[in-house]
C-alpha cells in the first residue's frame, strides 16, 4: 500500500461521519447494502447506527468483513481485483469497498440510470476508460472491474485525494470542481463517499492491522 494513499486516505476520514451502512444475507447467502434501513431485514453493519450486526451471521463487530471473505461471489473475482489493482496502483481493499457498496457484489447489477456490473459503470464511463470491444461486454465481471480500476485511478490522480475522487466517482467531476475540489454538499455524495471510505478502512485494518495501527494523522 503506498504511504500517500493512506495520507489521503486519513484526511478524508477527518471529515464528519455522517453515513451509515445497512444490510442483510438472504437465504441464498446474498448480501445486501443500503445507506439506510429500507426495510424491517436491514440491520446496522457500519457507521453510527448502534450495534454492528448483518442477521444471519455471527461476530457482529465484524460481520460484514467475514462475508467479504466467505461470500463464493466474493472470492470469484478477487482474482480480478487484484490483478486491476496491480494495474492501476489503486489498493485492492478500496476497489473491493466500492464494489460492495455500489452492487453488494452482484455481477448482474444495473441501476435506473444504466450503470452496469459490479463497479455500476456507465457506458460514458466505459468510453472514456475502456476499448471498444470492451465497452460491448461491460457487464462481465473483469471487464467491469479494471474499467472502474481506471476511472478510479484516474480521478485520485486528477483530484489528490480519495474523498474528492470518490465524490467525483458519484456526482461527477464537475460537482466537485465546483466545490472546490472537495466533497460537494449532496446528501447522497457524502453519504456514497462515508460508505466506502469507512469499509475500506475497515478492510485495510483486516488485511495489514500492524501498519494500520501505527496511522496518525498529523495537522
Amino acid at each position: 500500500m503506498k504511504r500517500g494513499l493512506v495520507l489521503m486516505l486519513l484526511l478524508a476520514l477527518a471529515l464528519p461521519a455522517r453515513a451509515e451502512l445497512w444490510g442483510f444475507v438472504d437465504a441464498q447467502g446474498v448480501a445486501h447494502f443500503a445507506s439506510s434501513q429500507i426495510d424491517p431485514r436491514y440491520s446496522p453493519v457500519l457507521g453510527r447506527a448502534g450495534t454492528q450486526r448483518v442477521p444471519g451471521k455471527v461476530d457482529a463487530g465484524t460481520a460484514l468483513l467475514t462475508w467479504l471473505d466467505i461470500a463464493p461471489e466474493v472470492k470469484a473475482v478477487q482474482p480480478w481485483v487484484r490483478e486491476a489493482a496491480e494495474k492501476t496502483g489503486v489498493d485492492a481493499e478500496l476497489l473491493k469497498a466500492v464494489i460492495a457498496v455500489e452492487s453488494g457484489y452482484q455481477k448482474g447489477a444495473v441501476s435506473p440510470r444504466g450503470a452496469l456490473g459490479l463497479m455500476q459503470i456507465t457506458p460514458e464511463t466505459a468510453s472514456r476508460y475502456a476499448s471498444r470491444a470492451e465497452a460491448a461486454r461491460l457487464i462481465e465481471p473483469r471487464i467491469n472491474i479494471h474499467t472502474g480500476a481506471r476511472m478510479l485511478a484516474d480521478l485520485m490522480r486528477r483530484f489528490g485525494r480519495i474523498d474528492a475522487a470518490l465524490a467525483a466517482w458519484n456526482a461527477g467531476e464537475g460537482a466537485v470542481r465546483r466545490a472546490g475540489n472537495r466533497v460537494p454538499d449532496i446528501d447522497e455524495t457524502q453519504a456514497h463517499v462515508h460508505l466506502v471510505l469507512e469499509l475500506y478502512w475497515a478492510l485495510l485494518q483486516q488485511s495489514q492491522p500492524a501498519r494500520a495501527q501505527r496511522l496518525t494523522l498529523h495537522p
